[in-house]
């Protein structure tokens, strides 16, 4: 079985901001909701205490705008995904549809288990941050171009200089990014290896299934 790890160099989309500092993963997605069998579906949750009152009625929030609702690119400001490490936070923006975020600052367990699903987390200064999120809010339709491997950022026909961390430009790009379709497609060089190894009696890599 063989899986080829797509790579990210380029994301572009309209845009959603989410305004504030230490926004954390709880405020991403509640704890109740981290109780499912998988992640399918767990995007309707995303930020859902900020978008719902106690009786499910919507309040003010970007992402009940419709004026966002195609946005894929989320502007936000300091320390986001800051809090618990749970890994469903960037499951439940990616399924909402978000494939790229802009911001001052990255919790660093976020940004890992961002960069696990191949959302780049790309980070600038907090003015320009601002700005953006502004530039947003006046051009909901507007395009947003991330250029990974060139660590820019273009909107209002003009471009930045932004920053990704070196290791996650590198596995985006080199398309290494997704650790368990690397694994998949290099069982043979898996079992040879692990053949070696005294201490492993089936080198036989599992893959999910149980044998029939």
């Amino acid at each position: 079985m063989t899986e080829e790890v797509p790579s990210v160099d380029f994301v572009s989309g309209s845009g959603v901001p989410i305004r504030g500092n230490d926004i954390d993963t709880d405020q991403i997605i509640p704890a109740r909701f981290l109780k499912v069998v998988t992640f399918d579906g767990i995007g309707q949750f995303a930020f859902f205490d900020q978008r719902f009152d106690d009786d499910d009625n919507p309040k003010d929030h970007p992402l009940n705008e419709e004026r966002y609702a195609d946005a894929s690119v989320m502007v936000v400001n300091s320390n986001f995904g800051c809090g618990s490490s749970r890994e469903h936070a960037p499951q439940a923006l990616q399924r909402w549809g978000i494939d790229a975020l802009i911001g001052e600052s990255f919790a660093e367990i976020f940004a890992g288990n961002c960069l696990a699903l191949g959302i780049p987390t790309v980070t600038t200064d907090g003015d320009t941050a601002r700005e953006i999120q502004q530039w947003v809010e006046e051009n909901p339709d507007g395009e947003i171009e991330i250029d990974v491997a060139a660590e820019t950022v273009s909107f209002d026909g003009r471009t930045i200089d932004v920053e990704v961390d070196d290791a996650q430009r590198k596995a985006l790009v080199d398309g290494i990014w997704d650790t368990t379709a690397l694994m998949k497609s290099n069982q043979e060089s898996i079992k040879r290896t692990a053949e070696q190894l005294p201490y492993i009696d089936d080198p036989t890599p599992r893959t999910g299934q149980a044998d029939d």
